[in-house]
């Protein structure tokens, strides 16, 4: 059955066969006609299956007829992310050339005076992210109550973003009976929830079970190391017949760092996730569907979706975090008919055994295993490296090669020599480290040593010594010492004379403070023990304080000097100055 059966008109069917279409999907030979009869729609489809003509054919023969007012667009299409929404808008261009139709787009990364502009004139299809549209409602740029037409695109994956919210305020705005066309390639609890709360009596067309994936792409699971992600990579993409190939990571760090590495090792490579801006996303993918670059590392912003039909792989870096998004990533490609190839690189960890599981379980399918371990990718750049340098060297060019070869073998004989006699040298022994313990053994041992190690005739002469002779030595030490005691005497009367001088003449001078002068009076108290033990300085040594009273604190000269009050300077009350009185 061709489209002509479908009941289109003829400035559709004419715009259809221009771009190549003679035979509709099972999925779109099952709206169209429903659409067309004005009935809600729950379609149920694998992804690649052609679901955006099934919907934008029938709205754009409908709205044909009728005429848009300022900021009241007459139909209203939800996409998930802003390269869905654009391609969405490129078939509405492609399929509605011969209509003459009004367009807006309204996606974030954009001008809100651009899209403002494209509101004031009216749009027949307007087509939004859900976030963007309720900014623009919020700010009283745009009205709902005008919809005929509602569709719902990529409903599970709204789920998986967080928009089943946003999507739930825009349908309770929209006051007007209107037409719904509700397509998810999945249907979790959440989605049938709101199917009943916002579909009348729909019409299920379902083209395929839940979740399974076409039969036109072959699957393969390669279980490596963590660190061997990379390289095995690399080595599939050298080993592979590929066209176009996208690769998908769970997380925008791990597409940068696949971007780069790729891109070091001269692949023709692009990146695009979430960080980029909406006009580099852009660029990257029109580079990607001309064929300017070869490969794209993407994150699953690029898994719904997007319609690139020359796309030959689909490598997963990383195994999805969620089972329905496997099913998304590996329908970019095998579409339209066309054979492809889904690789998943996996580790041994828990967490991606449970995710494998739990796709498996979702698909009812198991994915072929598939042995890369022994693949080596180093031996593959070695055959690129032959490829460059050619056919193999003869003449002088091989002599030259030998002797680099022989030179090199040389000096690798002469450090392996160097090697052996740095291994032989005796190797130094530090000295132990002496701890408190054995200092204590070594001074407890040297008394021991001495005595015994003194010679035997000093200890025959001590003996031998009568003691008679020690007694004039002994008178000598007394009278030594008495002389001592005199002139100890003698310095600690004059010490004793020069303090009560210095004493009278601090009565005029007001005392310094005790905390600026504590560094300096320890350091002299050091010096003068110092002195004493030397049996220097006799003469600058300073006699103990000389109390007055009975029971007063004993202070050293340096802390307070002895008359009452000198802090207070010299001019003292007269009943400051009095002396008490001691009572007896």
């Amino acid at each position: 059955m061709g489209f002509e059966r479908l009941g289109l008109s003829g400035p559709i069917m004419s715009a259809v066969v221009d771009a190549g279409y003679t035979e509709p999907t099972p999925i779109q030979a099952g709206t169209i006609p429903q659409c067309l009869m004005g009935r809600d729609i729950l379609g149920i489809a694998q992804t690649g299956t052609g679901k955006t003509a099934s919907f934008t054919l029938p709205m754009i023969d409908i709205l044909a007829q009728g005429r848009a007012r300022a900021r009241m667009p007459r139909s209203l299409i939800l996409e998930p992310t802003r390269e869905l929404a654009a391609q969405v808008a490129e078939s509405f261009e492609k399929y509605g050339k011969n209509h003459k139709l009004n367009m807006a787009l309204l996606i974030g990364g954009v001008n809100f005076k651009d899209q403002e502009k494209a509101l004031d004139r009216g749009a027949d299809v307007l087509i939004a992210t859900p976030g963007r549209l309720l900014d623009h409602f919020e700010r009283g740029k745009l009205l709902l109550t005008g919809i005929e037409i509602l569709v719902v695109d990529e409903a599970d994956r709204m789920l998986d973003m967080g928009f089943i919210p946003d999507v739930e305020k825009i349908c309770e705005r929209i006051t007007k009976n209107h037409q719904t066309l509700f397509f998810s390639a999945t249907m979790p609890p959440a989605i049938q929830r709101l199917t009943k709360k916002f579909l009348t009596d729909p019409k299920k067309i379902e083209v395929a079970r839940p979740a399974t994936t076409s039969e036109n792409i072959e699957q393969f699971l390669i279980v490596v190391g963590p660190r061997d992600k990379r390289k095995t990579l690399r080595h599939m993409l050298r080993e592979e017949d590929i066209k176009n190939a996208i690769i998908f990571c769970n997380r925008k760090r791990d597409v940068k760092e696949v971007f780069a590495s790729l891109k070091s090792n001269g692949f023709s490579v692009g990146q695009l996730h979430g960080d980029m801006e909406q006009s580099e996303r852009m660029e990257t993918l029109r580079q990607f569907k001309a064929n300017e670059i070869q490969l794209l590392c993407a994150s699953d912003v690029a898994a719904r979706g997007l319609d690139v039909p020359d796309v030959s792989h689909v490598f997963n870096y990383d195994v999805p975090g969620h089972a329905e998004d496997y099913v998304h990533r590996i329908g970019r490609t095998g579409r339209a008919g066309r054979k492809g190839k889904a690789f998943t690189i996996t580790t041994t960890s828990k967490i991606d055994t449970r995710l494998l599981d739990a796709i498996e379980k979702l698909t009812k399918s198991p994915i072929k295993r598939v042995d890369y371990t022994g693949a080596k990718p180093e031996k593959s750049d070695a055959k690129s490296n032959d490829k460059k340098t050619g056919p193999k060297k003869t003449g002088p060019e091989k002599a030259d090669s030998e002797k680099s070869q022989t030179d090199a073998s040389v000096k690798s004989t002469a450090e392996t020599v160097e090697a052996t006699e740095k291994a032989e040298r005796p190797k130094r022994t530090r000295r132990p480290r002496r701890t408190k313990q054995t200092r204590e053994d070594t001074a407890a041992q040297t008394p021991a040593e001495t005595s015994t190690e003194k010679p035997a005739e000093t200890q025959s002469e001590t003996a031998a010594t009568p003691k008679t002779e020690a007694a004039p030595e002994k008178a000598a030490e007394k009278t030594s010492d008495k002389a001592a005691e005199k002139t100890s005497e003698a310095s600690t009367k004059e010490a004793t004379a020069e303090a009560s001088a210095k004493a009278e003449g601090s009565e005029k001078q007001p005392s310094r403070s005790r905390s600026k002068d504590t560094r300096g009076r320890s350091d002299r108290n050091d010096r003068n023990d110092r002195n004493d033990r030397s049996g220097r300085g006799q003469r600058n040594s300073r006699p103990p304080a000389q109390h007055t009273r009975k029971g007063a604190p004993k202070f050293a000269p340096d802390d307070m000097p002895k008359a009452p009050f000198v802090g207070l300077g010299p001019h003292v009350p007269a009943f400051l100055s009095k002396t008490p009185k001691v009572g007896k």
